[in-house]
């Protein structure tokens, strides 16, 4: 029997529901208020009283409104039709909903029931198989979207019967499975699956080690992130996380695209909803929007959808990484979610964090970056969930709770600069701050060497050397003057300026300028590194600055054109001349 509550309390989004049975952390009920059943999630249990966060807004409920508990956690709804879709935070499908506004308590079906699959098995009658395995396969946007045993099935089970190839619904069922018992479970395409709790079926997580192509050369060449790798990017507003997160989102190397934005502002959330429809996909030549999921929370949303939104986003990448397929998540911005967190602390009256943040928060982000990951499955086959977060500091604070917690578990950082953005460097990611903690795995350096080159990792190291070098000069520069500093001292800063110009800054909006082969970026990484070790011979700190400005621009003209074309070819012979002219000198 269910168990039901009434309501005794309420502060906002926290209601305090007292309970005539067991409940249990995490777990779902719904509170009638005028007829509406609004959702929501056990948060905490004291005695008799059960403290819940309520995704709707709370207007009008009264305290002797009546709950009832579900007897299971916060779940989503996974099966073929996901891709294309707009969710919220609860897996509602936004294009089913009618009007401007959500209305409250108005909940939709994830799924079509409906659409016919052309179904096709991979598993026959006496396989022995555990929960994850692969059943069949249905095609889905051009992806294999592959029907699992339920991630809740416990043990082995052996299959009993499996349909032939044909077209199905998603409620037809498409096996029968006998567990160790001897009873016949029946599957369909459908599973449910609590988003607070990682998805563990799998083989093995070993580190990753495979580089994620992104196309993006301060974070390729620069500061690499890895297949099933975790970052994120902080940075103030104006700074460029949303043009650095659509880049990523179109060019990197992933199989599916998640995009989940929790409580960012409306009209940065219209921005992906207008423009991913119509971005086509580098890879297939087809739509972007064919490969993705947006799950949307506004600000304007209630505050405690945005905790769900991220779980949500996280249960579905974890879902499709099961089927061995490459997924990108990109979160925007998880101190949204934070101060979610924090809302929902303090109006249980913890004991506040720094920031009155929730003391636990360092645990709960560290839980939440350790679902990502690369594994290897049951058949041999592999998948991953590369995870990038992008943060919000108030003012711009790189020192807050959020950054400073998110920066002991992400392995990739990119810190977005006022700075540099003020000056137009885009994309602005401090080279110096910046790191990937990958480029220290020997599993990494390993892949590199064989898949690259085996100098690649000496020379992004002796860029990055060359760029803080560069800095310092700089701050000498600005204090002493031009003329107050050696010559020399002006070509080691030019040199700084040569690797940002051109392997650091990148024109977003340019059709070739915005995405760079790994190819071109070993081409054009050992070029720079070449000239910066060549010895050049200036009379004045003027004859510098015009030298490396005429260098500067036939390089970024070459960044303009088709690699190894006639036109890139020709500046590639200008700028040979040039170099020759000042060594023979």
């Amino acid at each position: 029997m269910a168990t039901k509550g009434i309501v005794k309390g309420i502060v906002s989004n926290l209601v305090t529901v007292e309970v005539d049975g067991p409940v249990s952390q995490n777990e779902i009920c719904y509170i009638s208020v005028d007829g509406v059943k609004l959702m929501s999630e056990v948060i905490k249990v004291i005695g008799k009283n059960a403290f819940v966060q309520v995704f709707e807004s709370t207007r009008g409920m009264r305290v002797g409104d009546e709950a009832e508990f579900e007897g299971h956690m916060l779940e989503v709804t996974l099966g073929p039709g996901m891709l294309s879709r707009n969710y919220d935070g609860l897996q509602n499908d936004l294009d089913k909903m009618e009007g401007v506004f959500l209305k409250r308590g108005d909940y939709t079906y994830a799924l079509d029931n409906e659409k016919k699959w052309a179904f096709k098995p991979l598993a026959k009658a006496g396989d022995k198989v555990i929960a994850g395995d692969w059943l069949g396969e249905v095609d889905e946007n051009f992806q294999p979207h592959k029907i699992m045993v339920p991630f809740v099935f416990e043990g082995t089970y052996t299959v009993k019967s499996v349909v032939e190839e044909g077209e199905y619904t998603i409620v037809d069922d498409i096996a029968v499975l006998t567990n160790a018992q001897g009873e016949d479970i029946k599957v369909n395409m459908i599973q449910r699956w609590p988003v607070k709790k990682a998805v563990t079926c799998y083989k093995e997580k070993p580190r990753p080690f495979k580089l994620l192509e992104t196309g993006v050369r301060t974070m390729d060449t620069l500061n690499p992130i890895v297949e099933g790798g975790t970052g994120f990017i902080p940075g103030p507003f104006g700074t460029g996380k949303t043009v650095l997160q659509h880049a990523i989102s179109k060019q990197a190397e992933a199989d599916i695209v998640i995009i989940a934005a929790c409580g960012e502002r409306a009209n940065e959330v219209v921005e992906i909803f207008a423009e991913f429809p119509h971005l086509t996909d580098p890879h297939t030549g087809r739509k972007l929007m064919e490969r993705t999921i947006i799950i949307a929370n506004t600000s304007n949303m209630p505050v405690a959808a945005r905790e769900a939104s991220v779980y949500t986003a996280m249960t579905l990448s974890e879902y499709y990484r099961s089927m061995g397929l490459k997924v990108l998540l990109m979160a925007d911005s998880t101190s949204r979610w934070a101060q979610a967190l924090r809302e929902m602390s303090n109006r249980l009256e913890e004991l506040p964090g720094p920031d009155a943040f929730p003391m636990d928060l360092s645990a709960i982000i560290a839980n939440f970056y350790a679902r990502a990951g690369y594994v290897e499955l049951n058949n041999g086959k592999s998948g991953s969930v590369t995870f990038i977060g992008t943060v919000s500091p108030a003012g711009g604070n790189l020192k807050e709770p959020v950054t400073e917690n998110t920066k002991k578990v992400a392995r990739c950082f990119y810190a977005l600069e006022q700075d540099r953005a003020d000056k137009k460097r885009y994309p602005a990611v401090n080279p110096i701050d910046s790191y990937s903690k990958y480029l220290e795995y020997p599993e990494f350096q390993e892949y590199i060497a064989k898949h690259i080159s085996p100098t690649w990792i000496d020379k992004v190291n002796e860029c990055k050397t060359r760029m803080l070098r560069g800095k310092e000069i700089s701050e000498q520069i600005n204090i002493l003057g031009d003329d107050g500093v050696p010559v020399e001292y002006h070509e080691i800063f030019w040199k700084s300026e040569l690797i940002d110009f051109v392997i650091l800054q990148q024109d977003a909006f340019d059709e070739i300028d915005s995405v760079t082969s790994l190819e071109r970026q070993e081409y054009m990484l050992d070029k720079i590194v070449d000239i910066c070790n060549k010895e050049f011979h200036f009379e004045n700190f003027n004859e510098v600055s015009d030298y490396f400005k005429k260098m500067i621009n036939i390089l970024k003209q070459m960044n303009y054109s088709e690699f190894k074309s006639e036109k890139f070819n020709t500046f590639n012979e200008e700028l040979s001349e040039l170099i020759q002219l000042k060594i023979e000198s």
